[in-house]
């Protein structure tokens, strides 16, 4: 049995929403896609990925799979390069099934897992700066405060097909797990610890909890467009 909440919200600074998202537990399929606002239609690049992904995976694919066939729907629209700047998005996408959950992701969208044992990100974020938190360049407070931080390495529509990384996790599904899928607006406003007290609040509903994430991002200063879409496991 599944419970979830989602919200997306503008912001306070950025003119247009360019994230967007799906939620469907029927299926056990939940994506978050954040449109790069720096390159030309960020928000039709979220939409298309977010539409072919849903079709892949209503057709039987694979996660990855699909996130690949998102990519090659990018590229071959019309728009991709209209005005001499490709169209391009990160993605989260999280699989439920029976035999277990699938996580896939491009970008620095991100999906963490919180169960008995604590709040784990199960995402690794494509960006520069993560790559020199990885060779021990920076630590976690210094890479929230680099000018460099929003740069990603990865991204549907913009990295060349043959050098598209995309991220993968698998595992068991468990009772009592939750799984939070969301924007890098939301987790450039909220430190990994904050994000975890919200989502071990079993008191209140997951759209509640969703809520709460929403309006805290917004009152540290909402930068960017904000989505998260909340997973709760009740019964696996």
């Amino acid at each position: 049995m599944i419970e979830f909440g989602h919200a997306t919200h503008r912001g306070l600074q950025r003119p247009r929403n360019e994230d967007t998202y799906y939620a469907d537990p029927a299926s056990g399929v939940f994506l978050v896609a954040d449109g790069l606002g720096s390159h030309h239609h960020g928000a039709l690049a979220a939409a298309l990925a977010r539409d072919s992904i849903v079709a892949s995976m209503e057709a039987g694919m694979a996660p990855e799979d699909a996130v690949r066939e998102a990519d090659r729907v990018l590229i071959g629209h019309p728009e991709h390069s209209a005005h001499g700047h490709p169209m391009g998005t990160t993605v989260a996408l999280l699989h439920l099934t029976t035999q277990g959950f699938e996580a896939a992701w491009v970008g620095d969208s991100r999906i963490y897992r919180l169960d008995t044992s604590g709040m784990k990100q199960l995402s690794h974020d494509h960006s520069r700066v993560q790559e020199q938190v990885d060779r021990g360049e920076l630590d976690a407070a210094q890479a929230r405060r680099d000018p460099r931080r929003h740069v990603v390495t990865q991204a549907l529509g913009v990295t060349a097909p043959a050098d598209l990384r995309i991220g993968i996790h698998k595992g068991p599904l468990q009772a009592s797990t939750s799984f939070l899928l969301c924007s890098d607006g939301l987790t450039e406003e909220i430190e990994d610890a904050r994000i975890a007290a919200h989502l071990q609040r079993h008191d209140i509903a997951a759209q509640e909890c969703v809520d709460h994430l929403l309006l805290e991002a917004l009152d540290a200063g909402g930068r960017d467009n904000i989505t998260a879409v909340l997973v709760r496991i009740l019964r696996a």
